[in-house]
């Protein structure tokens, strides 16, 4: 196969770029793979840099006010499809669907249009319709939440897959006990707290703000003993002075973006991603649980169907922040409990997270798309 992967985010891309790069780079082996991404993004950035892979420079500007940029963006991209050849475009998001669809016009040969629903954002409205119907062959689901909402949406024309994101179990995996002590005592020094950390980022809707105001309603000898760790860019000016007044700053800690985040995740005792927004099955959950912590998950999108409840993790009501402060009451009480469910969380993820699985049932998806023309 001959396959083109688009994505239209300028800057890191978090989730989108890691599924990218991991197919491509794994695709890359048996296929013709290339990357259209504009020039100043991670996905360009790495997929530049890796064996096997051609990158291309592409922009894809969107809005109204870009209508010259996205007239010269056309041009383009035209001329990459056109001497490309493609059998298969995968596009990741609304911006390169729109400009694949309109830079595929007047070729002889017609590549097939794979879409990845990477979001819980809604899909209805014209748009939608009009991509569905006119330019688009398969779509990737990525959790069973979102291939349910796509049966319920003009996307149920298309042929439909779910295929579970993987990591890279063997990459993300224990750290010895030494190495775990060392991390910890970055942000705990000599202390014993119980240290819970994640991985997603500090987007609002990530749920994080959640936790902070939950570890806030606990009795204060309890509150002593709990320590956030989150991962990501620093977070907005009103989420920081928040913790301020909560008294809570030496108690959650930004280690900031980070380009390895297996330190920070070997230092905490479990994970948490508390989404109510956006999001679908998460990639950071599935490191944490590779890197055998347990991990506290809102009952949002596709998150519970990463874990078994109680067994490696739990649930808890999206923005429910009295149900995650008696959470972290329970933690605590069962804190000599947590290694034995990290062992279940690195199990249940050799069992069903591995790349080799993401891999080959992406792959089965594109040849059984091939096949059906």
């Amino acid at each position: 196969m001959k396959i083109l992967f688009t994505n239209f985010h300028e800057g890191d891309g978090g989730g989108h770029t890691t599924y990218v790069m991991t197919l491509a780079k794994a695709l890359a082996a048996r296929h013709t793979v290339h990357v259209a991404a504009p020039p100043a993004s991670r996905l360009y950035h790495e997929s530049s840099a890796a064996t096997g892979l051609r990158a291309w420079a592409q922009p894809f500007p969107n809005g109204l006010n870009k209508l010259s940029a996205r007239r010269r963006a056309r041009r383009q991209l035209s001329t990459l499809l056109r001497e490309g050849d493609f059998d298969l475009i995968h596009v990741n998001g609304s911006a390169d669907h729109r400009l694949v669809m309109a830079a595929m016009r007047g070729l002889r040969r017609r590549p097939r249009i794979v879409l990845t629903k990477h979001n819980s954002k809604p899909i209805t409205g014209l748009g939608h319709w009009w991509r569905a119907w006119r330019g688009t062959d398969m779509v990737i689901a990525v959790c069973d939440f979102t291939y349910r909402a796509l049966l319920a949406s003009a996307y149920r024309r298309c042929l439909l897959a779910t295929v579970h994101n993987g990591v890279d179990i063997d990459h993300f995996r224990p750290w010895p006990n030494t190495e775990a002590i060392a991390q910890r005592g970055r942000w705990l020094g000599d202390r014993t707290a119980l240290l819970l950390g994640s991985s997603a980022g500090t987007a609002s809707y990530k749920g994080w703000m959640d936790l902070v105001e939950a570890l806030a309603l606990l009795p204060p000898e309890q509150r002593a003993q709990v320590h956030l760790l989150v991962a990501g860019r620093m977070p907005e000016a009103a989420s920081q002075l928040r913790i301020v007044e909560l008294g809570l700053s030496d108690q959650v800690h930004f280690p900031g973006l980070l380009d390895d985040v297996r330190p920070a995740l070997a230092a905490i005792d479990a994970g948490f991603v508390l989404s109510w927004d956006v999001e679908t099955i998460s990639f950071a959950c599935r490191e944490i649980m590779a890197m055998g912590k347990p991990v506290l998950v809102s009952a949002y999108a596709g998150l519970p169907e990463n874990i078994h409840p109680d067994a490696d993790g739990w649930l808890v009501a999206p923005r429910d922040q009295r149900a995650m402060a008696d959470r972290l009451q329970r933690l605590l009480e069962q804190r000599a409990e947590l290694p034995r469910l990290g062992e279940s969380a690195r199990e249940h993820a050799q069992n069903e997270f591995g790349l080799d699985q993401f891999v080959a049932r992406t792959e089965a998806a594109y040849a059984a798309l091939l096949a059906n023309q």
